[in-house]
């Protein structure tokens, strides 16, 4: 507890985010991918992405780049000092369809969608 005479100013942290809903990918496909880039820098992630050959990379690249806009445009972040804090996919509404099979039967078809979010924070000086 800091004295009456010294006060402790701590400087908030900044985080950057952005999130694509309602992305017609499954949740479960799409994981696979943020689950590569998490922790990473801006730059090492996107680089990464350009060589994954998931349908997912491109989309959650997409994602980093908005992120990355966003942490330098509205708090003024060095894009070089960026990395990804948060990244996660979460299940957005379920469109179902019917296959029709032998004997009159149906069989459902689950079209899955995803939110996709990245935070984004800046590395300290250390």
């Amino acid at each position: 507890m800091a004295s009456a005479g010294e006060q402790s100013v701590e400087q908030p942290v900044r985080e950057a985010q952005a999130v694509a809903r309602y992305v017609r990918i499954a949740p479960r496909k799409a994981r696979i991918v943020i689950d590569l880039v998490r922790g990473k820098s801006v730059q090492e992630a996107r680089t990464l992405l350009r060589f994954v050959p998931k349908r997912a990379s491109k989309i959650v690249e997409k994602v980093i780049r908005s992120a990355a806009a966003n942490a330098t445009h509205n708090y003024n972040m060095d894009e070089d000092r960026l990395y990804i804090h948060r990244a996660y996919v979460d299940g957005g509404p379920v469109m179902k369809r019917i296959h029709p099979r032998a004997r009159g039967q149906a069989f459902p078809i689950l079209k899955r969608t995803s939110h996709i979010t990245v935070v984004l924070r800046e590395r300290g000086e250390g």
